[in-house]
């Protein structure tokens, strides 16, 4: 089952107290102080995994305490430290303060810890407060406080390939047919629940990633429809590949209002380059202008396809290589 998004609480442990202790001396009422510190309390850190695509599993487990460090002890014992908690998330998520909606972090290196949460600093032992004036210092320093938050975890698809287009625009059958991918096929809205990742292979030994996000429709941009689950994916893709069908009744005005729904969502839209791609060919009766399109495609027929797929790598070449100032 795939989740992207969820929401969760966060704690790092509290630093633990340090010790009040004398050493104890025969005919000595009180001797040199010997109280330990305290240890310090434990971390939250996140660490992305390549392994992992969803969030589902923490709609399992939704509370994650980092353990107190321990009290110091006699003999100026410094406290055990508490346990830190590493969470594993898939590449792609956005950990965000859940009240201000404020990005913490953004996770997109795969074995890469990311400290959220320092725990707290353990206390110092009365040793540390012996003075020329004050030989018995009956004081030491309470640990300080972890830290706390609620945080929500949104899953955005890392892609160099975006598909954007309406319901049965053809995402899936392209994707199926570039790549390794599989995803569930079919003639009525909303097929694609989920993105689906495919990796396309074209030349020596080179490829790039795609992927096959729900269909778009006009409103998404305010939620209608698949809405912001859509347009939360399409952000992280470098290249955009708008998909129109034949079926359509007027290519441009539907590019329009699919462009329109990207930029109302994100602004950033603007600045990915976009390949426009009349598919299902096939399906014509009669010749149409095609002189609106990039490139136009069947996957059922396989025309463009090569093209296509050379089109895309050459796009994603040019975001790769270096300005030359």
């Amino acid at each position: 089952m795939f989740v992207d998004f969820v929401n969760i609480s966060i704690r790092s442990g509290n630093g633990g107290k340090g010790k009040v202790a004398f050493r104890k001396e025969k005919f000595v009422a009180k001797g040199n102080p010997n109280g330990g510190d305290g240890g310090k309390g434990g971390d939250i850190i996140f660490i992305g995994d390549v392994n992992l695509n969803t969030l589902l599993d923490f709609t399992l487990h939704r509370q994650f305490f980092a353990e107190n460090g321990q009290n110091g002890g006699l003999n100026n014992m410094t406290g055990k430290d508490g346990k830190s908690i590493t969470i594993k998330v898939p590449l792609g998520t956005v950990v965000k303060d859940k009240t201000t909606g404020e990005i913490l972090l953004d996770i997109s290196e795969d074995g890469i810890p990311l400290k959220l949460l320092h725990g707290g600093k353990g206390g110092k032992g009365n040793f540390h407060f012996k003075t020329s004036t004050n030989q018995a210092p009956t004081y030491a320093q309470p640990g300080l406080p972890g830290q706390e938050i609620d945080v929500n975890l949104e899953l955005k698809v890392l892609a160099d390939v975006g598909l954007v287009g309406y319901p049965n625009a053809g995402k899936s059958t392209l994707l199926s047919v570039l790549s390794n991918a599989r995803p569930k096929i079919a003639d009525y809205p909303f097929t694609t629940l989920v993105p689906n990742l495919g990796i396309v292979k074209y030349g020596n030994y080179k490829s790039f990633v795609m992927a096959d996000i729900p269909g778009l429709i006009e409103g998404a941009s305010h939620g209608k429809g698949l809405g912001h689950q859509f347009l939360r994916h399409v952000e992280r893709t470098r290249v955009l590949v708008y998909l129109i069908s034949t079926e359509s009744e007027d290519f441009e005005k539907d590019f329009d209002i699919l462009q329109n729904e990207l930029f109302v969502y994100d602004e950033k839209m603007k600045d990915k380059p976009v390949i426009k791609v009349l598919t299902k060919t096939d399906l014509l009766t009669e010749e149409v202008d095609r002189s609106f399109f990039d490139i136009c495609i069947s996957s059922f027929s396989y025309e463009g396809l090569e093209d296509l797929k050379l089109m895309i790598a050459e796009k994603i070449k040019v975001l790769d290589t270096p300005l030359d100032f």
